[in-house]
């Protein structure tokens, strides 16, 4: 819509404002906002209005989502316009806006984001720069992001965030990396604090509206943790119940995360196929499906450790804690293959185009597997690994268990009972199905918005 246009009824104006408040903003966003019957935004951009502003102000509740149709629906009739702090697309409000009345319904008039001023003040190319926002997030998200040499900004949620983050980077091995404290960008109250590792992180006071810049530096024995799937299995709490390394990353691969989709792990032992589904991706989400109540809460240890701490844990028995699962893009089946029901409701709740991935290392599963593969075709693999290790004075190989692992794609328009006449009627082994107890939320659920 044409930013610089008087405000039409029936269509919601969404303007950006910073710490310069009022007079920071262009003559359209004064317009819109002056037009409008109604200003809804959080209490601390509502203060930013001046005095003579004549239209009816309504701040926030809390929990913001939940309420946005409400407000909506309430002011219905009216001009509203909503006030959002800085770019309202960048992680704000426009977002959950436009779910609610469709990006026609709304007039976005952003200010520079925090993330511009930041890279401004600093000196870093925009494009070169990760975002992380711990607003209505954990700090364990954090984790995710951690790479040598990598530049982080990170949106705070508070004056206890930039605490926070040095915390957890000297936790996760990031103890030397390099902390700065943006507060107030763009206000008259600005300052950026003198550049500290997080080893050295002072107790300082800060503003509440801040942007936390991080330099990142691993420290000399910090365990080197790779982008892509594959993770040394010492980065994993486990009794012994994990996908090795190099089967987790043929196994990533076959499963082929994409940004935005769900994973169930079924069998989930200690969680390392989920945990690298959602490291693929910020977007991407996983269920963890085990029954033993130990290995789940294991789980997301190792979640949150790795920085995916929205992982969902599902405690309970398979295929039977599935039924309230929402319905996923991809499956691995690492355990429990030959229990009745299993594969074939795995099988039935994919849609088109879903791939399913299933791991065994037992000759009744392998047999299993073999019908299936017979039947509905996909790739049938046996993948071996093996390892150098003292053999007496000399050195030789140490061969692991070899697995065979069945992927397959799901058809458009598959219908169900394409099971038909497959059994799984063997007696459950070493693959017996774990799953477990509610944590985080489901990628399906949109995260909440900053406004």
């Amino acid at each position: 819509m044409d930013g610089g246009a008087a405000q039409v009824r029936g269509v919601v104006d969404v303007v950006g404002i910073g710490a310069d408040g009022w007079g920071g903003l262009s003559g359209a966003a004064r317009a819109a906002l002056g037009g409008a019957d109604v200003v809804i935004g959080g209490r601390r951009q509502l203060a930013l209005l001046p005095p003579e502003f004549a239209g009816e102000r309504v701040a926030w509740p809390s929990p913001l989502r939940p309420a946005v149709p409400g407000l909506i629906e309430a002011h219905a009739g009216r001009r509203i316009a909503v006030l959002a702090s800085g770019d309202p697309s960048f992680y704000g409000i426009a977002r959950v806006l436009a779910e609610e009345v469709g990006p026609e319904g709304l007039r976005v008039l952003p200010h520079p984001s925090s993330v511009s001023y930041a890279c401004a003040r600093l000196g870093w190319p925009l494009e070169d720069v990760e975002v992380v926002t711990l607003v209505g997030r954990p700090a364990g998200r954090l984790a995710a992001g951690l790479y040598d040499g990598r530049r982080l900004l990170v949106l705070s949620a508070g004056a206890a965030t930039p605490g926070e983050v040095a915390a957890l980077l000297r936790d996760r091995g990031f103890g030397p990396s390099r902390m700065r404290v943006l507060q107030q960008l763009g206000g008259e109250g600005e300052r950026v604090t003198e550049a500290a590792t997080a080893e050295e992180w002072p107790e300082a006071a800060v503003d509440a509206l801040n942007v936390v810049a991080v330099e990142c530096r691993r420290a000399p024995d910090a365990l080197r943790l790779g982008a892509v799937p594959g993770l040394p299995d010492a980065a994993y709490e486990h009794d012994g119940q994990l996908t090795k390394r190099h089967v987790r990353a043929a196994t990533l691969g076959a499963l082929a995360p994409a940004p935005g989709e769900l994973l169930w792990d079924v069998g989930a032992g200690s969680g390392s196929v989920a945990v690298e589904w959602m490291r693929a991706h910020p977007s991407c989400g996983a269920v963890a499906v085990e029954r033993d109540p130990v290995r789940a809460e294991r789980i997301a240890r190792n979640a949150e450790r790795l920085g995916v701490p929205g992982l969902r844990v599902v405690t309970g028995a398979a295929p039977e804690s599935l039924d309230q699962l929402p319905p996923p893009d991809a499956v691995f089946i690492g355990g429990g293959l030959t229990t009745p029901g299993l594969l074939e409701t795995c099988w039935d709740r994919l849609p088109g185009g879903g791939r399913l991935v299933a791991n065994t290392v037992t000759l009744e599963s392998e047999a299993l597997l073999a019908e299936w593969y017979k039947r509905l075709g996909g790739e049938l693999v046996r993948l071996a690994v093996a390892h150098a290790a003292p053999v007496g004075g000399f050195t030789g190989w140490r061969q692991a268990m070899p697995v065979t692992q069945w992927a397959v794609e799901k058809p458009y328009g598959e219908h169900d009972g394409a099971t038909d006449g497959v059994t799984t009627d063997e007696p459950t082994g070493r693959d017996s199905v774990p799953g477990a107890d509610p944590r985080a939320h489901s990628h399906r659920t949109a995260p909440g918005a900053t406004t």
